[in-house]
């Protein structure tokens, strides 16, 4: 039993630190840049990327696992696995509309943009390439969804701060955040090797 949390934690870890889809990947670039002005939109975003994450890896694996598998249509997979992300990501546009107008306005379109994220994709593709079973689907989505969660506050942070900077007029706003992004990356290829799955 032990054996299957410490490969629960390394699954974690190397998805959120090793493997990190924007700085690694270099997944979801367009969420990255325009939600992470801001420290209060980045961590609205990081929950509901999260959620999002671990919900959509839970309900493609068990379409894939027992619908898609037995009638062997997995070629189909990345149409299926867009429709459930789809579905899913209206339906939680729908719930924050309601429970949270302040975040869903401030989110704007990127709150639609998730379901055609391709962190969102990737997830459940890694799970069925790698045939992980359905405790590793949800680790590997929880830890996906926690290196975006870091990616994204690291660089708010930093965005927020850099507001007050004197910075050059030729490097302020989008280059400038490039060239952060791309230092935060090189800072994470020193976890590369840490874990080998």
């Amino acid at each position: 039993m032990t054996m299957d949390f410490t490969k629960l934690f390394e699954l974690i870890i190397a998805a959120s630190l090793i493997n990190n889809f924007v700085f690694t990947r270099f997944l979801g670039l367009c969420i990255f840049f325009g939600v992470s002005k801001k420290m209060e939109t980045a961590v609205g975003m990081s929950v509901t990327f999260t959620a999002v994450m671990m919900i959509s890896a839970a309900l493609s694996w068990v379409i894939f696992n027992f619908v898609m598998v037995p009638l062997d249509i997995t070629f189909l997979k990345i149409i299926v696995f867009i429709g459930v992300i789809a579905a899913f990501v209206q339906a939680s546009d729908t719930i924050m509309r309601k429970v949270a107008p302040g975040l869903y306005y401030k989110l704007g379109i990127y709150l639609a943009l998730i379901s055609t994220n391709c962190i969102i994709l990737a997830v459940p593709l890694i799970n069925a390439g790698e045939h992980y079973n359905f405790i590793e689907s949800l680790a590997f989505g929880l830890g996906s969804g926690i290196g975006f969660a870091l990616a994204l506050i690291i660089m708010a942070s930093i965005r927020e701060k850099l507001e007050l900077a004197d910075i050059p007029a030729p490097f302020r706003g989008l280059p400038m955040a490039f060239i952060v992004s791309g230092l935060i990356a090189l800072a994470f290829t020193g976890f590369s090797g840490l874990i080998t799955l």
